[in-house]
């Protein structure tokens, strides 16, 4: 736990840029009878029954110290998913860092040796070696900042019915587009004093 927020203390390096990543999945639902519209003093008004259209996968990444995030919607949540996201991240995003500090929970797919099932050995030894990896420890998830974001992004965003991948990518893509505009900022008030505590309640000296 202590390991993470020192990283969050750090001052802000463009050389070695903070990054958060999470992911969440969205379930699509269709519509089987048109929704009808709000109008003068009536709500919209839509029917409770709807088609399953399957899931799509929504990776967070975020920027907490410049107030920036960026959303990635793919079809699956698999190794090589994860894999394209981080090969993003390194060779596109922040192609010119030294390093990226990447703060992710411990998911099975969030490993280093999934870049080796999606790409060359070489290339993702590359990929691997400009990346310094810190997890959040096991129920320890809310310590990553990118989870606020996708907290956020689902009571904006997603708390409605979308039909498909291609709108998912739509209101998401607004979505990140405004909130990225407005610079808006993670007010980060955990500490490690706060996390000694805690920790002192969960194992009390005897």
């Amino acid at each position: 736990m202590e390991d993470g927020l020192d990283v969050y203390h750090r001052p802000y390096d463009e050389d070695r840029p903070l990054v958060c990543l999470d992911e969440a999945s969205k379930q699509l639902f269709g519509e089987v009878i048109e929704p009808i519209p709000a109008g003068p003093g009536q709500p919209e008004r839509f029917d409770y029954e709807y088609t399953r259209n399957g899931t799509a996968n929504l990776f967070m990444i975020s920027e907490p110290l410049l107030g920036w995030r960026a959303v990635r919607v793919t079809e699956r949540r698999t190794a090589v998913d994860f894999a394209e996201v981080i090969r993003w991240l390194v060779e596109e995003v922040h192609e010119e860092a030294e390093k990226i500090i990447l703060v992710m929970d411990n998911l099975n797919t969030h490993k280093l040796a999934s870049l080796y099932e999606a790409f060359p050995p070489e290339q993702a030894r590359r990929i691997a070696d400009r990346l310094e990896v810190h997890h959040t420890p096991k129920h320890g998830s809310w310590l990553n900042m990118a989870e606020i974001e996708l907290s956020v992004l689902a009571r904006q965003c997603l708390d409605r019915r979308i039909e498909t991948r291609e709108e998912l990518e739509r209101e998401v893509a607004a979505w990140e587009e405004e909130r990225n505009e407005r610079g808006v900022e993670i007010r980060w008030h955990f500490t490690t004093a706060d996390a000694r505590i805690k920790l002192r309640r969960l194992y009390p000296v005897l």
